[in-house]
């Protein structure tokens, strides 16, 4: 009969009795090796990297630029009530034939005066050569704007989609056609409003057919390609002839960037930081995951901030939307054009790979350039950094930004004050605020700071990125 050998049971009955001591009890004894609190919201912040930085020393930057005569290019914005889509009547001041059109009385019976109508993927709006005499408003999708070419193939000139607008200027030529063909690419909602009604309430409110004419002496001015006043000049001359006089002339009401913050108070235990700052100081550490918090939405007001945010700053010539949804080279292509010396764009992440995808399918293999020690996907030569501050809509879609970048070359700046009162880092504080009765200390860090464009082809933005697979 075999017998079973008996396991000696360990004192507290736990298991075998150990040969040597435990590594959970060694720990008791040992010196523990720490890192410093790590924080996932830390990202590369390209723009605050690249990004140029000009001293703000009296808190306010002002952009003095040459006399631009605008007569309106904006987007118009609607209300919808069910299937029943108009134009909120305040939003058509965005229109060149009613910028700075105040009285509202009218302008809510010409919004009332659009007529809704849709349109399926390839249906004609208009044809060229036909005559012209309606105002156009896309409240929903996209239309191809298409011209002849030299050979008589169509060539789509640009896309026009929501908020968009075509056909202002048959209001001030009368027996006029259309130089080109609209085409819906997709499903879209339009609102038309006709020639004759327009001028019957011009005819009916003589303030709105005043504006109308003062508006065309406007646009009789002599202005460059930009809309700036002209310099008047001579060239290839011979003789003595009389050479016209002229001067740069100024705008009168220059745009002024005052320096916005980022704020928030630090509070920390007198205990915490009496009793527990060896090896590392807890409020060195607090401190320091504040501020890259701070820089973070630094970066997010940058890009989205209403007032100075590069998104809501570009100028609606430098908007363009995507021909066909996903970001494309052609697309990328058509931004660059619109700018000298683009130096960098930024684009979301997703929308990035989306844009790597699209490169795939053609076979193409962009290269790389080095920046800041990293090597970055480039176009052009054009580096495209990340930026997931840019958002994505929630029907997927994003944008991309190109920028100029530089006071000197006319360009994308960034705003700051340095060496103020108890800096952290440039344009950055941490100032005490003292100890409460709760025996907690207080720090009150602020991060000043804001973005310029010096001119407007300094900032471009490629609307309506698709990033679905």
């Amino acid at each position: 009969m075999s017998v079973t050998p008996q396991v000696e049971e360990s004192s507290n009955g736990a298991g075998p009795e150990r040969k040597s001591l435990g590594t959970d009890a060694a720990r008791n004894l040992a010196t523990t090796t720490k890192s410093v609190p790590q924080m996932q919201e830390i990202s590369s912040r390209w723009l605050l990297k690249v990004l140029p930085w000009v001293e703000v020393k009296g808190g306010v930057y002002r952009v003095n630029r040459r006399t631009v005569y605008t007569v309106g290019d904006g987007r118009v914005t609607f209300t919808n009530t069910g299937d029943d889509v108009r134009v909120i009547p305040e939003e058509l001041r965005e229109l060149p034939l009613l910028r700075g059109y105040q009285e509202l009385e009218v302008l809510t019976a010409l919004a009332n005066s659009f007529e809704q109508r849709r349109y399926s993927a390839g249906d004609v709006i208009v044809e060229a050569g036909d005559p012209a005499g309606e105002i156009f408003l896309i409240a929903h999708g996209r239309v191809e704007c298409l011209r002849s070419g030299k050979y008589s193939d169509r060539k789509v000139l640009e896309v026009l989609s929501d908020g968009d607008h075509y056909g202002t200027h048959t209001i001030l030529e009368s027996g006029d056609r259309w130089d080109s063909t609209l085409r819906a690419a997709t499903d879209t909602i339009m609102l038309a409003l006709d020639q004759k009604i327009f001028e019957q309430l011009a005819e009916r409110h003589e303030d709105l057919g005043a504006h109308v004419d003062a508006l065309r002496r406007v646009m009789r001015r002599q202005t460059n390609k930009h809309g700036e006043a002209a310099i008047a000049l001579a060239s290839a001359h011979v003789g003595e002839p009389e050479l016209p006089g002229t001067f740069v002339d100024y705008e009168t009401h220059p745009r002024e960037y005052e320096l916005s913050v980022a704020q928030t108070v630090l509070r920390v235990h007198t205990r915490v930081a009496d009793l527990f700052n060896d090896p590392m100081n807890q409020t060195e550490q607090q401190l320091r995951l504040t501020i890259e918090a701070l820089r973070e939405r630094q970066e997010y007001e940058m890009v989205n901030n209403r007032e100075f945010g590069l998104l809501h700053q570009a100028d609606l010539q430098q908007r363009i939307i995507t021909r066909e949804g996903p970001a494309t080279p052609d697309d990328l292509d058509e931004l660059l054009s619109r700018r000298r010396a683009t130096k960098f764009m930024f684009a979301h992440p997703k929308a990035i790979a989306a844009l790597g995808r699209e490169f795939n399918k053609r076979g193409l293999y962009p290269s790389n350039v080095d920046l800041l020690d990293s090597s970055v996907p480039a176009w052009r030569g054009v580096p495209i950094l990340p930026c997931g501050k840019i958002p994505i809509s929630e029907d997927g879609t994003t944008s991309i930004i190109a920028l100029r970048v530089g006071e000197d070359d006319q360009g994308v700046i960034g705003l700051h004050q340095a060496g103020i009162p108890d800096e952290v880092q440039p344009g950055l504080n941490a100032r005490f605020m003292g100890i409460g009765d709760d025996a907690i200390i207080k720090y009150l860090v602020s991060a000043y700071f804001s973005v310029a464009v010096m001119v407007p082809d300094a900032l471009g933005v490629l609307e309506n990125c698709e990033i679905s697979r």
